[in-house]
């Protein structure tokens, strides 16, 4: 019997689904925060997760991998009452099988379920894949874990493949995987690096050309793409690929079939593609820089790679899978990671990413020399200088919340004071707030009037409030266009939210 794990703290939601699941036969499970919801799905199996976004304990966005990530990687299915683009983005991404908003109808939710259910039956019979061939592509964080059930996808498929990713995460090595995990595998896997294709020869380069065909064509040349043939092409940095060429190679990718320069015939090419970018080429499409018919035959299937700060949880991995292949290559005995050594690591935003990380295990065991344990002093000085600056900017930033909390809390012990003050000499006369103003202090208790930090404190919190909400009103609830108009990220946008308590009316 399938089993279905709810995770809501809408009582009303649980049982409505409850009774749904249990009328089609499977057996469920309900919690109602997402510490519950994790510590059954670690302990539990379970084929089918529905999960809410917004709960008492966090985001369900940010528990959907690690629920992925449990040894029966259920389906999950997201249900929220604030629909958001941007989050069903977030949540198809980091795999989820659905995306319903609330309220839906029975229908609505049924239907997802039950294909779920259908497509993990259907994969306990199938045949299980040979181990995938990964080499020098380090992680099992679950961001990881998805971009690998993709790789297998993509091996097993003839299809072309955009491996999309900041510099340095890995899109070669990936590229090399699909193409190593294929039925192309025998066969050569050619990289073209778009970058560095001189905009003169760029077509010689890739299609080849015959003797004479121009000055300097001592003799004929196999382009690129034939090179390629039976094999992988491999074009990286592929919106640097000149915008008078492209129209040409969308032919040879819908044909495989190109004439080299000085040629009266044409050749064959029986070529896999697959290319790397790390820009956004659906904005240069918008302006122009880049073929909208060519971009979407190059992204057949998308693979995007995760920058290293996100996976946090493959970094003592990656660290120790290069110190010891380096001292393996440099000959040198393998070194020992001080634990600091490994929290200083995690205090870097490496923005390089896994490229930058190697080069740094390398330069640390150049200043290491003979000592047996690598520590923070080890790392290069612009690492140590980021991480120092980054560590004060915390505290500072840490002791003015405190301050501002302390202000706060004496502000509202204040207000419940009620000192009335007598003297012999007669009342004092009642200051009178300017008209249209809101007076600071409380006529019938004078030694209640704030500080002005206090003062400020309160005004800020209050203007903030109120600047919130405007923008909210404004944006109609829109998270991203609040977050462009407010320069504000997402995570402090929704902190402040949650703070001040205003509704993002989505």
């Amino acid at each position: 019997m399938a089993k279905v794990l709810i995770i809501d703290d809408d009582q009303k939601m649980c049982s409505m689904l409850s009774f749904m699941v249990k009328r089609k036969g499977y057996d469920v499970t309900c919690v109602n925060t997402l510490d519950d919801g994790h510590k059954k799905a670690l302990s539990e199996v379970f084929d089918v997760v529905f999960l809410d976004v917004q709960m008492p304990d966090g985001n369900g966005l940010d528990m959907l991998p690690k629920l992925r990530a449990t040894s029966s990687s259920p389906e999950v299915i997201i249900i929220t009452g604030a629909g958001d683009p941007d989050g069903a983005e977030l949540a198809i991404k980091s795999g989820a099988w659905d995306y319903i908003e609330k309220p839906s109808s029975i229908q609505a939710m049924t239907l997802p379920l039950v294909r779920a259910i259908q497509y993990r039956e259907g994969k306990k019979t199938e045949k299980q894949p040979a181990a995938l061939r990964k080499e020098n592509i380090i992680g099992s964080s679950p961001l990881m874990e998805a971009c690998f059930d993709l790789l297998a996808q993509a091996a097993n498929s003839e299809a072309s493949v955009l491996i999309t990713g900041e510099t340095g995460t890995g899109k070669e090595l990936f590229a090399r995987a699909i193409h190593e995990n294929s039925s192309r595998a025998q066969s050569n896997f050619v990289v073209v690096d778009c970058a560095a294709l001189p905009e003169t020869l760029v077509e010689s380069v890739l299609f080849g050309h015959e003797k004479g065909a121009f000055t300097g064509a001592d003799r004929a040349r196999s382009g690129l793409i034939s090179q390629a043939d039976g094999g992988t092409l491999f074009l990286d940095e592929v919106g640097e690929l000149p915008l008078s060429l492209q129209k040409a190679f969308l032919r040879v990718l819908q044909e495989h079939h190109f004439r080299p320069l000085g040629s009266k015939q044409e050749v064959e090419s029986d070529f896999r593609l697959v290319a790397a970018t790390n820009q956004n080429l659906d904005y240069m499409v918008e302006k122009g820089q880049f073929r909208k018919d060519l971009l979407f035959r190059l992204r057949s299937f998308i693979i995007e790679l995760p920058p290293l700060r996100g996976r946090s949880e493959d970094m003592k991995e990656l660290a120790r899978y290069h110190m010891n292949r380096l001292c393996t290559r440099y000959g040198i005995e393998p070194k020992n990671f001080a634990p600091e050594f490994f929290d200083a690591m995690l205090s870097y935003n490496w923005p390089g990413n896994v490229r930058e990380l190697v080069n740094t295990i390398e330069r640390t065991l150049a200043a290491a020399g003979h000592d047996r344990t690598l520590f923070p002093r080890h790392l290069p000085t612009y690492i140590r200088i980021h991480i120092a600056k980054a560590s004060l900017r915390k505290d500072s930033s840490a002791a003015r919340e405190d301050t501002r909390d302390s202000a706060r809390e004496g502000i509202k012990e204040n207000t419940r004071e009620d000192i009335r003050i007598n003297s012999t000499e007669g009342s004092r006369e009642k200051t009178k707030p300017v008209a249209g103003e809101k007076s600071v202090v409380n006529p019938d208790s004078p030694t209640s009037f704030p500080t002005l930090g206090d003062f400020r404190s309160t005004t800020m919190a209050e203007a903030e409030s109120r600047y919130l909400h405007d923008l909210m009103l404004l944006t109609g609830g829109n998270i991203k266009e609040a977050c462009v108009r407010s320069g504000l990220s997402r995570s402090r946008l929704y902190a402040l939210l949650k703070q001040h308590g205003v509704s993002n009316f989505s």
